[in-house]
């Protein structure tokens, strides 16, 4: 037992997220091979958040990877949103872009409710748009999964992790993670707990979860004592400290305790980042009728 606590399954998301992209590549390939154009995704930044830079420069990067092409926008800071809802209308009538990727948040200036719901939802590949939130409650299969929630169900399907009939709770519930990723683990058939800023006691709950899901960008919230022996525990935050990136999880006390866990980072993030690359092939593949 001794040995079990002390020795976690680490759930690599840099490991997975390359067999999965290796798989992407070749079927890319094969389609160019037929003559098909190459999928395209349309990226679009507002202002200069060295964080949010940070996450394009590295979806441009493995987009390129695999046979992708990038269209990139960066766009300034007191940008309105009209303008920015002109852009929108052209690339969602361009033919050889499949997906458009908005990186959130916006300046406070712009609508971003307004802007998510003016991406067509047959392009919405980071899965935003009201009518594909609708399809994830409605549990219909064609639309387009969030890009976290994503890439943390294909991680756990990855490692057999069994959402079924598990008691799941996720600390943070923010529309780009904790209430898509609720959704999801609900059709996963998993009993779902949504800690937020209300909650009154969060560690009642956290240390009832047979699997722990935290997506809240504060560094160190999970201790070890918020966390029961033989818990699965997943790390969605990022954060930097002295330097240094962390998570929202102690991980070197936490994983003493863990039956399995996501390292941060190398976990979540290039989940996140594969799973969008697989939403803008999949609507290529939809607009091509492939």
């Amino acid at each position: 037992m001794e040995e079990k606590m002390n020795s976690p399954l680490i759930l690599n998301g840099k490991e997975l997220s390359k067999k999965l992209r290796e798989k992407l590549k070749e079927e890319i390939k094969d389609f160019l091979s037929k003559g098909y154009r190459k999928p395209g995704l349309a990226v679009i930044l507002v202002g200069n958040d060295p964080a949010s830079l940070i996450y394009v420069k590295n979806k441009i990067k493995a987009c390129k990877s695999i046979g992708i092409e990038s269209f990139f926008f960066h766009l300034e800071e007191n940008i309105t949103t009209q303008e920015l809802l002109d852009l929108i209308a052209e690339l969602n009538n361009r033919e050889d872009i499949d997906g458009i990727l908005v990186q959130l948040p916006l300046p406070k200036s712009v609508n971003q409710k307004e802007i998510i719901s003016a991406i067509l939802p047959s392009k919405d590949v980071d899965g935003f748009h009201p009518e594909n939130m609708g399809k994830l409650i409605a549990q219909i299969e064609d639309g387009f999964i969030p890009c976290t929630p994503l890439g943390i169900d294909l991680l756990m399907s990855h490692y057999g992790i069994e959402v079924k009939g598990k008691d799941v709770v996720i600390v943070g519930a923010g529309f780009i993670v904790g209430r898509p990723l609720s959704s999801l683990l609900l059709w996963r058939n998993a009993t779902v707990t949504v800690c937020h800023i209300y909650t009154k006691d969060i560690s009642k709950f956290t240390r009832s979860a047979d699997i722990l899901i935290s997506a809240t960008g504060i560094p160190h919230l999970i201790k070890e004592d918020m966390v029961s022996e033989g818990t699965v525990v997943i790390d969605v935050g990022i954060s930097k400290v002295e330097g240094k990136i962390v998570g929202d999880v102690d991980f070197e006390k936490v994983k003493r305790k863990a039956l399995a866990i996501t390292p941060v980072p190398g976990g979540v993030g290039p989940m996140t980042v594969t799973a969008l690359l697989m939403n803008t092939l999949k609507s290529y593949k939809k607009r091509n009728l492939l």
